[in-house]
């Protein structure tokens, strides 16, 4: 039997620490950034469990598929947003390191789930 509620998912609860780990680095950004790239990057990490959920809750493999599409986007614009605040001096290296390594982990399990998904056709 498969997994009946996304909150079993691995992938989900690894999104869910990403998205600790993330609001835990935001607070280390200016406070000019409150309402900008703080917001944004909020968004894009909240955005991964939360498609993530959508998907396995809907009713067709075409569906969770698409979503989970959308949360490997939002990873996408994540760690964008996160290199942009190493490379414009507001985080070091090691002050993202976790997090990089969370969404490393995240998108190869997402790859797996997508092309299981597929074989499944």
């Amino acid at each position: 039997m498969g997994v009946l509620d996304y909150k079993e998912l691995i992938i989900w609860q690894k999104s869910m620490d990403l998205v600790s780990e993330v609001y835990k680095l935001v607070k280390k950004l200016p406070r000019e950034e409150n309402y900008a790239l703080s917001d944004q990057i909020r968004r894009s990490a909240v955005s991964i469990p939360s498609n993530i959920a959508e998907g396995n809750s809907r009713d067709s493999t075409k569906e969770y598929d698409y979503f989970l599409s959308v949360a490997r986007g939002s990873i996408a614009e994540l760690e964008t947003q996160l290199f942009l605040t190493e490379r414009i001096g507001y985080l070091e290296s090691d002050d993202l390191k976790n997090a990089f390594d969370l969404i490393t982990e995240i998108r190869k399990m997402l790859t797996k789930i997508k092309q299981n998904l597929r074989n499944k056709k």
